[in-house]
């Protein structure tokens, strides 16, 4: 054994010696044309020679950072919990102080599968040396990904893969960012604070068909980008929320926004001054928003754009320019559906009111409320959700005779959801809802049977005043029979007296 691996060493070290010869005589002898050509020739060979190829994505670009480094950061932390095999992690801090985030660690591994197709994750780090001549100080740290993979996925890994990866990430990031509400003040300025509302579809106290169908139209709505690009429209959804007051249409605008993580614009026209403000403060929203104009029928007097040009003829000029300065509506609809609507995308538009039927017809036009919502009182569903919201509770023997009395009278979630936490003992707050509907019930009665005697008694006064009138009318008439006959009467003795006058001259 020992002779020949003895003579294999001898053998490659001779082979090498023999490399090393001919590339330096090649380096003495050959033109640097041919050199090149040769160098070129043979990492050909060596990559038609390998199956895997690799993708190095750097942390940074020059000065600035690399948004699919940070992609690929935010994609991997998914993906660390199916590869255990894993030896070392790195956990860091979040914005926010009780979270964690858990990454790769330099030299370690990871395999991720994508349509059947295997790529192989590591992070690699190196030290660059900074240039003493351009002020550079001591080495700096660079970090980049490396994706291998076999040669066959390379148009898959660049044209569908990594696509995925930024696409995935967006997702992420946008579910984790926080939002914020922001109000308009001091005229065409916005000012934000953090919105932390908790509401959900899952608490709303809605039916669960209704509930179903809002969430299936904003699923649709940000999915179809192209879509509204293919046909020309601005990519925006308007929803229209209507019913009485406590009805839960403010907590509808919160579920919203957690579902589509969009920031929400809480619009106050009577803050506006003009047009032109109104103009400002729209196009400084920002994309994947929600505009929110809340009591759209009595927040500000929004007059049809005919009857301002008739009031504005009427005008001298000082009124003119002073009703120019006024928002308008046709100023607000511009930007709901005219030139001004394409000034954003991935938009929703929500106008609240407690009267529908005192709107203006302009703002119920189709495509600029695509979807009108009714909030109505509270359902049997509904106050299910709000118990188990409150109480933790599926059933309890009060729900028969609760439902029963919904069912009988008119009560708004809020009124319930008020009862409900009132005493964190469920028995006791089911037995005062309970309560309450007995009373709503017994003031519905009293209300119908006061108004039920309100309508018999104006029925009995326009019998009375009928029969009066009948009365009346029979007087008249038998005093105008009276009179006719005293007329003729009247006429007899006068043809009679004509006749005796006549017979006394002859």
């Amino acid at each position: 054994m020992a002779p020949s691996y003895n003579k294999t060493i001898a053998t490659a070290a001779s082979l090498a010696a023999s490399l090393m010869l001919v590339r330096s005589l090649a380096n003495e002898l050959l033109p640097s044309e041919v050199r090149d050509a040769l160098s070129s020739a043979l990492a050909s060979l060596r990559s038609r020679m390998t199956w895997q190829h690799t993708i190095v994505i750097e942390e940074t670009e020059g000065w600035s950072s690399n948004r699919v480094y940070n992609a690929v950061k935010a994609y991997l932390a998914t993906r660390i919990n199916t590869n255990i095999n894993m030896q070392r992690l790195r956990v860091s801090s979040a914005d926010e102080p009780e979270k964690m985030v858990v990454s790769m660690e330099a030299g370690e591994e990871m395999t991720d599968v994508y349509q059947g197709a295997e790529f192989k994750w590591c992070l690699v780090t190196r030290e660059v040396k900074g240039d003493p001549n351009n002020g550079g100080g001591g080495a700096r740290e660079i970090r980049s990904y490396e994706v291998r993979f076999h040669k066959r996925q390379k148009e898959k890994a660049l044209k569908e893969y990594l696509p995925f990866i930024v696409a995935t990430a967006k997702a992420i990031k946008d579910q984790e960012r926080s939002l914020s509400i922001y109000m308009n003040e001091y005229g065409d300025e916005w000012s934000p604070i953090d919105l932390q509302h908790p509401s959900t579809f899952d608490t709303l106290a809605m039916d669960q068909k209704q509930k179903q169908s809002i969430v299936d139209d904003l699923d649709r709505f940000i999915k179809r980008k192209d879509y509204y690009r293919r046909i020309g429209k601005a990519w925006k959804r308007g929803y229209l929320l209507y019913g009485p007051p406590g009805t839960g249409k403010s907590s509808l605008i919160a579920a919203i926004a957690n579902h589509l993580r969009f920031n929400i614009y809480d619009l106050e026209l009577t803050g506006v001054d003009s047009n032109s403000d109104l103009r400002r403060l729209l196009v400084g929203m920002t994309n994947r928003s929600i505009l929110v104009v809340e009591d759209i029928d009595c927040t500000i007097e929004l007059k049809q754009r005919e009857e301002d040009d008739k009031e504005h003829a009427k005008s001298n000029s000082t009124e003119k320019k002073k009703a120019e300065d006024k928002v308008t509506l046709s100023g607000l609809l511009n930007f709901i559906d005219g030139l001004w609507s394409t000034s954003g995308e991935e938009r929703v538009i929500i106008f609240t009111t407690n009267y529908k039927e005192r709107l203006d017809p302009a703002l119920l036009r189709p495509g600029r409320m695509d979807m009108h919502i009714h909030m109505g009182y509270c359902t049997t569903e509904a106050f299910r959700i709000l118990a188990n919201n409150y109480h933790s509770i599926d059933y309890h023997v009060t729900y028969p005779e609760i439902e029963a009395l919904i069912e009988e009278v008119t009560v708004t979630p809020a009124e319930v959801a008020e009862v409900l936490m009132r005493n964190d003992n469920t028995d006791v707050a089911l037995h005062d809802l309970v309560e309450l509907l007995k009373l709503k019930k017994k003031d519905a009665t009293e209300i119908e049977t006061e108004s039920k005697q309100a309508e018999e008694k104006k029925d009995a006064n326009e019998i009375k005043t009928q029969s009066m009138q009948v009365d009346e009318k029979k007087i008249v008439d038998e005093i105008k029979t009276e009179s006719v006959q005293v007329e003729k009467k009247d006429d007899k003795k006068v043809v009679v007296k004509s006749e005796f006058t006549e017979n006394e001259s002859g």
